[in-house]
């Protein structure tokens, strides 16, 4: 598994690189958790080993709040990392980079895995619930069925 804030620098880094701005930290986690969803749909493996939480606006990772908070992301990040990850994040780009935080958030909310997380939690608070790992491998599964269905169709 990566580290996650080698990944996270990777997103931040190019992000900046690609749009001329800072991505915010909404959209930060949200392309994190794609990341994530996205490992599990080519490798069938976590990207790396850290845990979501369900909050009111989608997935977050705790540490990643604070390191946005400090700005302590990398400047430099592993080219071997890169060339690791480099089909996961090239495809978390190409789907989702150019969409906003809030469409990213919406996105995130027809999640199983966001869904499962929220139980028993009331709408609009956050929650220390964790979002379970097998639960982002269940859609990670719906994607990759959909994406199969849709590429034997020639549509992909």
């Amino acid at each position: 598994m990566e580290n996650l804030l080698q990944v996270a620098s990777y997103v931040y880094n190019r992000y900046f690189d690609t749009m001329g701005k800072k991505i915010d930290e909404m959209k930060l986690h949200k392309l994190l958790y794609f990341a994530q969803r996205e490992s599990f749909i080519q490798k069938r493996e976590p990207l790396f080993a850290e845990i979501f939480y369900g909050w009111k606006y989608g997935p977050i990772l705790k540490e990643i709040r604070k390191a946005y908070s400090e700005e302590s992301f990398l400047r430099e990040v592993d080219s071997e990392l890169i060339n690791r990850i480099k089909s996961i994040m090239d495809k978390v780009f190409e789907e989702y980079a150019f969409k906003d935080s809030w469409s990213l958030s919406r996105l995130t909310h027809g999640e199983l895995s966001w869904k499962n997380s929220r139980v028993g939690v009331a709408d609009g608070a956050n929650s220390d619930n964790p979002i379970d790992v097998n639960d982002i491998a269940k859609d990670a599964e719906r994607v990759r069925t959909r994406r199969d269905s849709l590429a034997k169709l020639g549509i992909a």
